[in-house]
């Protein structure tokens, strides 16, 4: 049976206006982990940018696009396809690892990850991380809050879990996350929170709506196929989805 929720989302959230919307109940959350509770965007992007100046390439906004949410693999052979680099893809991503190990280490949560992660643990809502990062990657990034990480009740690191075969923007990883769950919920239970385009189109083609707390500086357009678009996790209202309010 399926629940409804008849809510009127007309709520100014920082500068942005939400157009109203009918959303349905979830019981369940999966987290993307980069640009939504970690702050590692910008220092993905120097680390990218380093590797390409090395062999004589800029890292243009259009490529970063392109990669965003993607998992390491595909992000590694989209740049070296792209750019011709003399390296192969397991090259490439072997030299972002590296980068990784000091660059990400201890990477500062952002505006409202703690909040509403403890509030969910607290009011004993499910939820999972589904990350397109190794587990090496996430180890390093996760190192200066291991406590709260460990809330999560599973994992999944689509670089290296042999059961994600397509990265984000497919379904799989969300799917996959689903799965683990123990009482197995359907998709349409489950919501998703983002930043990227790539990753709210993996949850659409999931059948699952999506929170979208994407960068202030991309494309409006690029975030129109999300259930809602905050500025921040801080301005999350859970009612809105029948989860337990603040």
């Amino acid at each position: 049976m399926r629940f409804y929720l008849m809510k009127n989302a007309t709520k100014v959230f920082g500068s942005r206006l939400l157009s109203t919307k009918t959303f349905k109940k979830v019981t369940h959350c999966i987290f993307d982990m980069d640009g939504l509770l970690l702050d590692t965007e910008l220092v993905y992007k120097k680390m990218i940018t380093q590797l390409c100046a090395k062999y004589g390439h800029e890292y243009t906004d259009e490529l970063m696009m392109k990669v965003l949410g993607g998992t390491e693999q595909r992000l590694s052979e989209i740049l070296c396809k792209e750019l011709s680099l003399p390296v192969s893809p397991e090259q490439f991503r072997d030299q972002l690892l590296k980068l990784g190990d000091t660059m990400l280490a201890n990477t500062p949560l952002l505006d409202g990850a703690e909040r509403l992660i403890r509030h969910l643990h607290k009011t004993k809502v499910p939820f999972a991380l589904a990350t397109s990062s190794s587990e090496r990657s996430v180890k390093t990034k996760v190192a200066g809050n291991e406590e709260l990480f460990g809330l999560f009740h599973h994992m999944v690191m689509g670089s290296t879990d042999k059961e994600v075969k397509f990265g984000k923007p497919h379904p799989d990883i969300f799917l996959i996350a689903a799965a683990r769950f123990p009482d197995k919920p359907k998709p349409e239970q489950c919501l998703v929170f983002e930043d990227s385009p790539h990753g709210v189109t993996a949850a659409v083609e999931a059948k699952m709506q999506s929170v979208m707390v994407p960068d202030p500086h991309l494309d409006k357009r690029l975030t129109t196929h999300a259930t809602i678009v905050l500025p921040s996790l801080a301005k999350f209202q859970p009612e809105l989805f029948g989860l337990p309010s603040f």
